[in-house]
């Protein structure tokens, strides 16, 4: 079940949030450090971790699923965010530089159908950030934070689903190394956390965060157009007489038919 947007911003608003906001949006503004003339999209939940763009790109664009609500953003001038069905955005082809897609692949209960359409409004070698749940990760266990709702994914099972849909990996980071409680101590000692096991690559990090380019051509498409344009074939099981045809004449007197093979034109 997605989750409520009030409960996605109350979240963010908390101690633990900033946490996780911090240290996710860290990788993110290393993945995308500079995106001067691009065009942004965050869709899901991804406005805490869009604000670092809007000086230098070009369009800024919070998209939330119609099942989770939506909220104002940015709190002042013009709104850029809006409500839209994850398969069905109102977009055109090839109009977004760069996507970012948090609280959304582990929610969403059509996640190839999401990266399809990603896919389409992405540019030619446009890019796209995914944040999802660790499965072997502790915050994926726990639901009181956003992280512990929907599908975690493993390793394998992310690389295969950004395959799956035409995305080509090229990088993989973790985050949230520190488990999510709320304790005063634990928030304070995060950044530390963060750092050991990031550095040792220790295994129970709450997010994965992979990046991908968008590949050029599409396969299935193409196979699927091919085979509506072959025309249909219907078997005939009936032989057709050709060349010479048996033509029956009587014989007096003998009180049967015979056949005479006369030639016959077809």
């Amino acid at each position: 079940m997605p989750l409520d947007v009030v409960d996605l911003r109350s979240f963010y608003n908390s101690p633990l949030g900033e946490v996780a906001r911090r240290l996710i949006g860290k990788i993110v503004r290393e993945r995308f450090s500079n995106c001067t003339g691009y065009s942004i999209l965050g869709f899901g939940y991804a406005t805490p971790y869009l604000g670092i763009f809007r000086d230098e790109a070009v369009r800024v664009l919070a998209f939330m699923p119609a099942e989770q609500g939506v909220v104002n953003w940015p709190s002042s001038g013009h709104s850029a965010s809006a409500l839209v069905e994850p398969a069905m955005m109102p977009l055109p082809d090839a109009s977004i530089d760069r996507a970012i897609l948090v609280h959304s692949l582990e929610i969403t209960e059509h996640p190839r159908e999401l990266l399809a359409e990603i896919w389409r409004v992405l540019t030619p070698g446009g890019r796209i950030l995914v944040v999802a749940p660790s499965r072997s990760g502790l915050w994926a266990r726990i639901d009181t934070t956003p992280f512990g709702h929907g599908q975690p994914y493993s390793l394998g099972q992310l690389r295969d689903l950004m395959r799956q849909t035409l995305f080509s990996p090229t990088h993989w980071d973790e985050a949230l190394y520190a488990p999510p409680f709320r304790r005063r101590t634990l928030i304070h000692s995060a950044a530390m956390l963060e750092q050991v096991g990031a550095s040792l690559s220790l295994p129970g990090a709450g997010v994965l965060i992979v990046e991908a380019t968008k590949q050029l051509y599409r396969p299935v498409g193409v196979r699927k157009a091919a085979q509506r344009a072959l025309p249909g074939f219907e078997p005939r099981f009936a032989p057709e007489a050709i060349g010479v045809a048996p033509a029956l004449r009587v014989v007096k007197g003998a009180g049967r038919q015979t056949p005479n093979f006369a030639p016959v034109s077809v």
